[in-house]
């Protein structure tokens, strides 16, 4: 009697971890294709409503005369899409770490880093409300101070903070592009096409790391094209581990591991 008791309390325990694993790569599925539209959203920002202000009085204007374009110009679609990063990573990590668990926790620890040191080193929500502060203002020496805070707060958004955040966290997800071909749960084309995708974003994080500080055209010249081939690719592979995601979802065993296809 006692040995049926313990057989069906773990039959439960399986079948609650694969439920819980289900549904970690549906919402990492999910996550992905939500990031791959807002990632494309910054596309359609650029071509459409052209290069952000360059100052800190032109950001502080923008905010208060059109806040919804102000906004759209400061990525928060960016910033959301990297936090959705952490369930896509977090459901990427349970797929792989049967293929390389010690490079799986490496790359797993790097990405929170990373998306931990984007989130606080973003400027977004300061310089909102630098513009409300100003606008409240009844006095030339009250705008005057919040000016000069708006100019620390866009050099602290332009400093190294952001790019090494963006090297952390692209040079895990390349990591994790490595460890997909050890193991037969992704196919080859995703992982080749995420070494690709996420090294040329990474490349383009240790250039501007390098060059930004004396020669900031180099920086841009070489930087620049990387990161907009890079993140077109990466508009790619989103969906194709969105894909591969769901399937995972659909494929899991009581044990908690996956049918590879």
């Amino acid at each position: 009697m006692s040995q049926e008791i313990k057989t069906i309390n773990s039959d439960d325990n399986a079948e609650d971890t694969a439920s819980a694993w289900k549904g970690l790569y549906r919402t990492g599925g999910a996550a992905a294709l939500i990031a791959t539209v807002l990632f494309l959203g910054d596309i359609v920002v650029l071509t459409t409503l052209g290069s952000a202000p360059s100052t800190a009085s032109d950001w502080l204007a923008l905010l208060q005369n059109n806040k919804v374009v102000g906004i759209l110009q400061l990525f928060f679609t960016d910033l959301i899409g990297v936090t959705l990063m952490a369930p896509i990573i977090l459901a990427l990590y349970v797929a792989l770490r049967r293929a390389n668990a010690a490079y799986a926790t490496l790359a797993i620890a790097i990405a929170f880093i990373g998306i931990a040191l984007v989130l606080a080193t973003n400027t977004n929500y300061a310089l909102i409300y630098l513009s409300n502060q100003y606008a409240a203002a009844t006095t030339e020496v009250q705008r005057t101070q919040l000016l000069a805070a708006a100019e620390s707060t866009l050099a602290t958004g332009m400093g190294t903070g952001p790019l090494v955040a963006g090297f952390l966290l692209e040079g895990a997800l390349m990591m994790i592009s490595v460890i997909m071909l050890q193991g037969n749960i992704f196919g080859k084309g995703i992982a080749y096409l995420g070494i690709l995708a996420h090294g040329l974003d990474l490349a383009h994080a240790i250039v501007f790391l390098i060059f930004i500080p004396v020669f900031a055209d180099v920086a841009l010249a070489i930087g620049t094209p990387l990161l907009a081939i890079g993140g077109t690719l990466q508009l790619i592979w989103y969906p194709l581990v969105a894909r591969r995601l769901f399937q995972l979802g659909r494929q899991i065993i009581p044990d908690g591991t996956v049918h590879a296809k």
